[in-house]
């Protein structure tokens, strides 16, 4: 903005207007002694003094870049959000209208193009006019105000306090001077005029003609007319006094005190002068909506991405480096999402469980990543991104973790994640083809309790064993307390069936298992320890009822199912350019094969028979390969799909996210209630809508069987059950984990297995029509987890 006037000029006092004289009048002095160094050379001690002064300030003007907005745009260069502290659109000279540079010129510096950066004739006229009037005419030449206003901007973009926009005293009048001298020779006057347009502020955050055109009159700059001109040139002396949205009175009558000005300097005749001050303010006020909550389109994947460069050290060593990196240096952040995917995840959430029909404690959110890549092609949120505590409104992510590698001086807004129920349970699946044995192996599905003292091989924990500690024993239980016989795991995952589950990691490392998970990337989502902590070894585990998983983390996880063991981390910058041309480097896609292609095509296999036989089969979601699985958690607070193919790999979770463990039955979602709720009554519907949407934008190829070895049929081999009974308990009951080891140990794929021979089917996905009724179909689990 303008500079405030030195009280050099301004003090209104008789003997203040004797000290105002004499102070210019050193000023003055000195300023001429500058000037006209070689004529003074050699006339006296006072003289070479001055010069000597004035010689040892700063020759030329360091210019920090202009502090423009950032945009943060989709991976086809649309619109996501524009972040800024200072909304600047930076324009040539020749895109400035010329009734704006005349306006300007009339009422800030009508004689620019007659001095030297510094008006003496206009200083002395200024005192003259101040001494005798008590008025506070100013002095400071367009080019003098330019200097101020460069000075601030690199104070700002140094995170200094800018310390030189007002009462200024005489040496920093004089340092103003000799910088203004320097710039006039380095710069013509349209550069000059070109440089102050574009980095004065007009009113509020808005800086330069260009913004300031758009935002009160919706047009460039280049198409302002005389009195539009007028009134953005009187707001340069004072963008809060005479802001036109504030203060209507004040700034007509400061726009028609630019409109005479023009008339006396010949800028417009009187029938201009006369048609302009008829004239109202006329403005059409279009902000620029600032930040992640004025999001053009995916407003936590804005808010994720911004939290992503604040914790990157490619973009500063300091955070309040990077923010200024951010916010001030006009980065265009090219992201991975898809616009497309986008809308059809944001439709699908918002058709599910729009805000303004589902009770405030809902929270519904939808994320995809694309297999082999890592690339986030989309996350959606049933929210509304405004901070506040009114219901439907939130900042807080749900897709992702609360900080970024377990660091908690890097967040990245989120809420941590949710018990992930049974969709925690193709890692079982996982371990036991990474044994070699076969999914078509028969296992004891009936209820069971393990006692006290029962032990489960678990290499990682004291001793090699979990041992069961609690005193009335661990008895996991399937939906509904049903008691079911002997299953294949093939069945017991498309099914859902606890039992099955506990039978086959009875056979299996606990360690093992989880060292899978690990490696595919899950861990707790509210890790704070400074590094992503890995889940708790013990059997509940397995059915993703102990700890608290991302949506994201488990979209990553699927992912890497879908490229056959490729996992990748989700990545969401392509490219990132500041507005002087620097470069930023982001990560490359990081890829790594965990578990063996053998490995992955059974689990594969096993969830495409989720979507034949199990809680995906009356999904109507399209015609291709696809494989999913639900998930619910023992209290019915927190549900989920995810479905994926070699295309795309989406997590569909609603839950109750103020209170953890507080049930969704009763709770209103998208204008009903339900009695009781589980994965496959809501969040897989919601999947589905979503997919016949985007599914054809990612077409997944069909999934490689698995080797033979792996689906043969061998005699029933039933897990050991120390205490088994044939009748329903009222009540089930927990363990307590004996141990809260810390796993981390490496996962060596296995080697490669032979190709499925032709003559063993390869399953194809059903596309039923929608389930018709609010009914229960899917498996559950008590106490820890439900299908």
């Amino acid at each position: 903005m303008a500079a405030r006037k030195s009280s050099v000029f301004t003090t209104a006092t008789t003997f203040g207007r004797l000290l105002s004289f004499l102070g210019v009048s050193v000023l003055c002095g000195v300023l001429v002694a500058g000037l006209f160094v070689p004529m003074a050379a050699g006339t006296g001690s006072a003289a070479s003094a001055s010069i000597k002064f004035f010689d040892g300030l700063p020759a030329s003007l360091e210019r920090a870049t202009l502090a423009t907005p950032t945009k943060i745009v989709a991976s086809d260069d649309s619109l996501i959000a524009t972040l800024y502290e200072e909304n600047r659109q930076p324009v040539t000279f020749d895109q400035i209208s010329p009734h704006m540079v005349d306006a300007l010129l009339s009422i800030e510096d009508y004689r620019f193009y007659e001095h030297g950066g510094v008006d003496v004739e206009g200083i002395m006229g200024a005192l003259a006019s101040n001494i005798s009037s008590g008025t506070n005419r100013g002095a400071s030449t367009i080019t003098q105000q330019l200097v101020t206003n460069v000075l601030i901007n690199s104070a700002n973009e140094r995170g200094e306090e800018a310390t030189y926009s007002g009462n200024k005293g005489i040496s920093d009048k004089i340092r103003e001077i000799r910088l203004a001298i320097a710039v006039e020779n380095e710069m013509s006057k349209d550069e000059i005029l070109e440089g102050y347009f574009n980095i004065v502020q007009f009113t509020g955050n808005t800086y330069g003609v260009q913004a300031a055109s758009k935002y009160l009159f919706n047009k460039d700059a280049r198409d302002l007319n005389i009195q539009e001109s007028a009134l953005l040139a009187g707001l340069v002396n004072g963008p809060g006094m005479y802001d036109p949205q504030t203060n209507p009175d004040g700034a007509l009558e400061r726009r028609n005190l630019v409109l005479g000005t023009m008339l006396e300097h010949g800028k417009i005749d009187q029938a201009q002068f006369d048609a302009a001050v008829a004239t109202g303010l006329d403005l059409n006020i279009t902000p620029t909506l600032n930040g992640c909550v004025g999001a053009e389109q995916a407003p936590y994947f804005c808010s994720y991405v911004e939290h992503l460069v604040l914790n990157s050290e490619e973009f500063g060593s300091t955070v309040e480096e990077r923010e200024s990196v951010l916010y001030r240096s006009g980065l265009t952040i090219k992201t991975t999402l898809d616009p497309q995917v986008q809308q059809a995840a944001q439709a699908a959430v918002d058709d599910t469980a729009n805000p303004d029909t589902t009770d405030g404690q809902v929270g519904h959110s939808m994320v995809s990543l694309e297999p082999g890549t890592g690339n986030i092609l989309s996350m959606a949120q049933n929210t509304r991104y405004i901070p506040g505590d009114n219901p439907g409104d939130s900042v807080l992510n749900f897709n992702v973790d609360q900080y970024q590698d377990g660091d908690p001086t890097k967040s990245l807004g989120g809420v941590g994640g949710f018990q992930p129920g049974s969709t925690f349970k193709p890692f079982t699946v996982a371990a036991w083809a990474d044994a070699g044995k076969s999914l078509n192996t028969q296992l004891d599905g009936r209820k069971k309790t393990y006692p006290q003292g029962d032990t489960w091989t678990a290499s990682c924990l004291d001793g090699g064993s979990y041992v069961v500690d609690a005193a009335n024993g661990y008895t996991p239980q399937n939906y509904g307390d049903t008691n079911y016989g002997d299953a294949t795991v093939l069945r017991g995952l498309a099914q859902s069936l606890n039992t099955i589950t506990m039978s086959s990691a009875k056979q299996l490392d606990l360690c093992r298992i989880m060292e899978i998970a690990e490696s595919m990337g899950i861990h707790n989502g509210k890790s704070a320890s400074g590094e992503e902590e890995s889940l708790l070894v013990t059997p509940s585990a397995l059915l993703g009822g102990v700890q608290d998983v991302s949506p994201m983390v488990m979209a990553q996880a699927f992912a890497g199912f879908a490229a056959e063991g490729n996992v990748c981390e989700p990545r969401a910058l392509l490219e990132v350019t500041a507005a002087n041309g620097t470069t930023y480097e982001v990560p490359e896609p990081e890829c790594e094969q965990v578990i063996s292609k053998e490995t992955a095509r059974a689990v594969n296999y096993a969830t495409q028979e989720v979507m034949k036989t199990g809680s995906g089969s009356l999904l109507n979601y399209g015609n291709q390969p696809m494989a999913g699985k639900t998930g619910t958690n023992d209290s019915r607070s927190q549900t989920w799909f995810i479905g994926y193919n070699s295309g795309m790999a989406t997590a569909s979770w609603i839950g109750n996210w103020k209170a953890g463990t507080g049930s969704l039955s009763g709770l209103e979602i998208g204008g009903r209630t339900y009695p009781e709720i589980d994965g496959s009554l809501i969040a897989a519907p919601s999947w589905a809508k979503f997919m016949q949407q985007a599914g054809d934008l990612y077409p997944g190829e069909p999934f490689a069987n698995p080797p033979s070895n792996l689906l043969t049929s061998p005699s029933p081999s039933p897990s050991a059950s120390p205490s088994e009974s044939d009748e329903p308990e009222d009540e089930a009951k927990d363990a307590t984990p004996t141990a809260t080891p810390s796993v981390r140990p490496s996962v060596q794929p296995t080697q490669p297995a032979p190709v499925l021979p032709s003559s063993v089917p390869e399953p194809s996905p059903s596309t039923s029509a929608p389930k018709p009724s609010a009914t229960e179909s899917e498996p559950a689990a008590a106490p820890t987890a439900a299908g």
